[in-house]
């Protein structure tokens, strides 16, 4: 079987796409936990940046070195894919994950997993502007309604809207990262088409990595308190960005991005358990369940179809 059927055979799509969302939601908790056994403090920006280098440049190492060890080039790039591929690697990687660890420092994993939902509905409003076959309908009006309702729920503090409530460089950047990753996701579509999806995620990973390694030091960061445990969570981090990455891009090149974004409401719901396990956080909350009910139901009335794939 060749890549194309594969990758657009009913069940691989939601095998890959749930071992895909299960590895970004996992992310969520790693990050926490990373913090804590690195020693990086809550104000250390520039620590927080190269921590997230670290991951994403080795991870993009790790696809490069499988290509070449099943014998397949990563070399025969022109000058406009080494372009391409560079701006993917700043807007998929070093801007996306700039948002996203710094919003994850004043948000909890739980809240940060849900907004990170968000994603799907940016993806929507996009393709109605680059794709002629995936406007814009009362259905998938409400179901954007619907799911940033659930975002405004969980964002609610028990005495005031403002208290506990929804901040900028938290919540605020989790969304923008959101939003990185729609914009990201219609690129590499776009630009994997003649090309690779492995050798594309593996540089732009590489690259984007670096540029995060690069901005940290520039900030005054440093990563130390390297022994066992810290490794083995940053190769972990590494490798479950490389497996997803890639396999998430070879989704993206033999379908459509509407028909593929549909599976993001499963990283929130990972990432809520994982986190409630891992950082002992509360999910008892009737406001979360009620938050993630409405996400779900949102990206439903979206793509609410007698034949989705």
């Amino acid at each position: 079987m060749d890549k194309s059927k594969f990758y657009t055979n009913r069940i691989n799509i939601i095998i890959i796409s749930g071992i895909c969302t299960f590895l970004w939601g996992s992310a969520f908790p790693a990050i926490k936990v990373g913090y804590e056994i690195f020693n990086i403090a809550s104000s250390d920006i520039g620590s927080k940046l190269i921590f997230a280098g670290y991951r994403f440049s080795l991870a993009g190492i790790f696809v490069l070195i499988i290509k070449l060890s099943i014998k397949q080039s990563i070399f025969n790039l022109s000058i406009k894919d080494v372009k391409e591929i560079t701006i993917l690697g700043f807007v998929q990687t070093t801007f996306q994950y700039i948002f996203f660890y710094l919003g994850m420092t004043y948000t909890t994993g739980v809240r940060g997993s849900i907004i990170n939902g968000t994603g799907t509905f940016f993806s929507i409003i996009l393709a109605h502007f680059i794709y002629k076959n995936d406007k814009l309908n009362l259905s998938k009006i409400l179901g954007c309604i619907v799911g940033f309702t659930g975002v405004v729920i969980i964002n609610i503090g028990k005495s005031s809207v403002l208290e506990g409530g929804f901040s900028l460089r938290g919540e605020g950047f989790i969304m923008l990262a959101a939003f990185m990753t729609s914009v990201s996701a219609i690129y590499s579509k776009k630009i994997s088409q003649n090309k690779d999806a492995y050798t594309v995620t593996g540089y732009q990973l590489a690259v984007g990595g670096l540029a995060l390694i690069l901005i940290g030091h520039l900030l005054g960061g440093n990563l130390s308190n390297f022994n066992a445990k810290s490794t083995s969570l940053l190769m972990y981090m590494s490798l479950l960005s490389s497996v997803a990455f890639a396999l998430w891009s070879q989704l993206l090149k033999y379908n459509k991005v509407g028909v593929i974004s549909i599976f993001n409401f499963l990283i929130p719901i990972f990432g809520t358990i994982l986190s409630a396990i891992v950082l002992k956080e509360n999910i008892f909350d009737i406001k979360i369940f009620v938050a993630l009910i409405l996400v779900c139901v949102g990206i439903y009335l979206v793509y609410k179809k007698k034949d989705i794939l």
